[in-house]
């Protein structure tokens, strides 16, 4: 990665005329032991499995389910590679999912109550409306169960798929290593710039918690729980985590859907080794290695934008236990370099949809009842105005851009930042036009 020292970064900004906050910023740094993480678009494995188990793995990751596999009622796609598919299966995709809500009396938020069977029957503990429904269909023809979002749900947004590529490095990251990293942004800024690490349930270790880093906001530390949990809501595929579908009607398949095979594997526990496996999002290596590109790096550190998008973070060590006890973390991810471009922690940047995270919705209807330790309500109602960082990685395959896809362009992007990076995206506008231009010409290397 090309960075300018923290004395060539200020040169710079005298140059620019920009101002940054006086403290410095540390960010963390590998140790002497940690070695680079592998990074391609090659459908190889990065070393937690042999390549004909990854690829054994990324069949059961791509295949279609149909209503016999316990497809639906409700669901969004028919395939995990429906939704993450860009270059190449676990990568990101132009689809979006809606999510809704309301403010209760009191204007503590609400989670969406959905009417359907022609107001029959009202789904709630969600705030995912899905876009299609298995009937009516020949068995039954009379039945209406497609979500519509009533007038009263009047929180309302869309949610971009996210890439999954690399993201067992980002499950390995140690609790505190995020932990510090907000507290290091804290101290940088004094308090402007203040990531949130959520504390969430770990759904395969119930009464377990860790700091959460998967989905948009930050509802699962686990890539098990996050497996889990996206096969009941997009795809309305019961497992032993989630057993419980959002509708019985039009249902007819044996709960839960997903059993195991024969290497006594369910289909959530192959997503879950498939993302592990994956390598991060490989950078466009002619692109980064310009001059323009280079000085636009330096710039993206200099105005502060990399205070949330961290280029460098570095795993725990092989053998650590995380996952409240369920996963050792392998050699083939333990003490690695990888650049996520990204902090992991929620912010509130001015764009966030006022959607808090559902509980019974992403923890499971089941176990919801379970107290997590240190796991606390009020945390999460604190968080629905606010987004985790977009990692940047792979950033230049996507033409739709931040957490609802509003965004077309860097620019676009860039300039909608408000809230805890109003400044980053002031120092951005000051910058002249040659100088704007070198950053997104860096951010397209990415």
């Amino acid at each position: 990665m090309a960075n300018l020292s923290l004395a060539a970064a200020a040169l710079t900004l005298a140059a620019c005329s920009v101002t940054v906050p006086s403290q410095p910023f540390h960010p963390p740094v590998p140790g002497p032991s940690a070695s680079e993480a592998p990074s391609a678009f090659d459908n190889k494995s990065n070393g937690v499995v042999d390549d004909s188990t990854h690829e054994a793995d990324q069949t059961t990751f791509d295949e279609v389910e149909e209503i016999g596999d316990g497809l639906g009622p409700l669901y969004n796609a028919q395939s995990c590679r429906e939704c993450h598919q860009n270059p190449t299966s676990g990568g990101p995709s132009q689809i979006t999912e809606l999510r809704v809500g309301h403010l209760g009396p009191e204007g503590q938020f609400r989670n969406a109550d959905i009417p359907i069977a022609r107001g029959q029957v009202v789904i709630s503990g969600r705030t995912h409306v899905n876009d299609r429904a298995i009937c009516p269909n020949a068995e039954f023809p009379d039945s209406e169960i497609q979500e519509r979002v009533p007038d009263t749900e009047t929180i309302r947004t869309t949610r971009l798929a996210l890439n999954l590529l690399g993201d067992g490095l980002v499950e390995t990251v140690a609790d505190e290593t995020l932990i510090g990293l907000a507290r290091e942004q804290r101290r940088a800024t004094r308090g402007r710039i203040h990531g949130q690490a959520l504390r969430v349930p770990i759904v395969e270790a119930p009464g377990q918690s860790g700091v959460g880093r998967f989905g948009w906001k930050d509802q699962h530390a686990s890539l098990l729980s996050f497996a889990g949990d996206a096969y009941l809501n997009e795809m309305g595929i019961t497992s032993r985590l989630f057993p419980t579908e959002v509708t019985d009607l039009c249902n007819t398949a044996g709960e839960p859907n997903s059993t195991p095979d024969s290497t006594g594997l369910e289909d959530i526990d192959r997503f879950a080794r498939f993302m592990r496996a994956s390598k991060a999002p490989a950078r466009d290596r002619e692109l980064a290695a310009t001059q323009k590109a280079v000085r636009g790096s330096a710039l993206f550190d200099s105005i502060g934008c990399a205070l949330c998008h961290v280029a460098t973070l570095t795993t725990a060590p092989a053998g650590t236990v995380i996952n409240g006890g369920t996963f050792t973390i392998p050699p083939a991810l333990g003490d690695k370099v990888f650049h996520p471009f990204g902090d992991f922690l929620l912010h509130d940047v001015g764009t966030g949809d006022g959607i808090a995270i559902a509980m019974s919705e992403h923890y499971g209807r089941r176990v919801y009842e379970i107290l997590w330790k240190e796991f606390v309500l009020d945390s999460v109602a604190r968080g629905r105005n606010k987004i985790r960082t977009a990692p940047l990685w792979g950033v230049r395959l996507r033409p739709r851009l931040m957490h609802d896809a509003a965004s077309r362009t860097f620019r676009d992007a860039i300039l909608r930042h408000g809230g805890e990076a109003h400044a980053e995206a002031r120092r951005f506008r000051q910058l002249p036009p040659s100088e704007q231009d070198a950053i997104i010409e860096f951010l397209k290397s990415l």
